[in-house]
C-alpha cells in the first residue's frame, strides 16, 4: 500500500484528498535579488541560445552579440557600445573584439553604422541588429517543428496503455 504525501489530507469517509496550495511560478523579482536586478537586465530570445550551432556562431561571437544586445534599450536606436567596453567586459583585447565584429558583419548578423559627435569627429559605431533578427526568424520554424514533434511524442506516450 502506498503512503500519501504529507501535504495532503483525506476527508473522512471519502476517497477525495485535498492538496496543499500549489506555489505560484516565481516572477523575475523572486528569482533574482534586488541587488542583481537594480543594475538592469536584458531580454535575450531563447532561440538565440538554442540556435547558436545552427547559425554557426562561435562562443566569443555570441558573447559579442550578447554585449550588443545588452546596450539595445530601444527598438528605434541602435546599440553603440565602444569596442574597448566590450573587450574589457569579455576580458579580451580590443583588436580581438574588432575581429569578432567583422566576422559577425561578414556573416550578416550585424551592420556597423558610423556615428559622429557634433564638431568633434567620429563616435563609437552603432550596430544594426536587423540581420540577427532575420536569421532568428529564419530558424524559428525549425524550432517550432521540433516543439510540435515533442508535444505529439509526449501525448502519445501519455496515452499508451501498459
Amino acid at each position: 500500500m502506498s503512503k500519501q504525501p504529507d501535504d495532503t489530507t483525506k476527508e473522512a469517509g471519502s476517497n477525495v484528498f485535498s492538496l496543499a496550495a500549489v506555489a505560484k511560478p516565481k516572477k523575475r523579482k523572486d528569482k533574482w535579488p534586488d541587488a542583481v536586478l537594480s543594475r538592469g537586465y536584458s531580454m535575450i530570445p531563447s532561440i538565440l541560445l538554442w540556435g547558436q550551432a545552427k547559425m554557426v556562431l562561435k562562443p566569443d561571437e555570441l558573447n559579442v552579440l550578447l554585449q550588443l544586445i545588452s546596450h539595445w534599450w530601444s527598438a528605434d536606436h541602435d546599440p553603440h557600445p565602444a569596442k574597448d567596453t566590450i573587450a574589457r567586459r569579455m576580458g579580451k583585447d580590443a583588436r580581438t573584439v574588432q575581429r569578432h565584429l567583422t566576422a559577425l558583419e561578414t556573416k550578416g548578423f550585424i551592420k556597423r553604422v558610423e556615428r559622429f559627435k557634433r564638431h568633434k569627429g567620429q563616435d563609437s559605431n552603432g550596430y544594426d541588429l536587423s540581420g540577427l533578427i532575420a536569421k532568428l526568424e529564419a530558424i524559428a520554424p525549425e524550432f517550432e517543428k521540433v516543439t510540435d514533434q515533442n508535444k505529439r511524442r509526449r501525448a502519445k506516450a501519455e496515452t499508451k496503455t501498459a
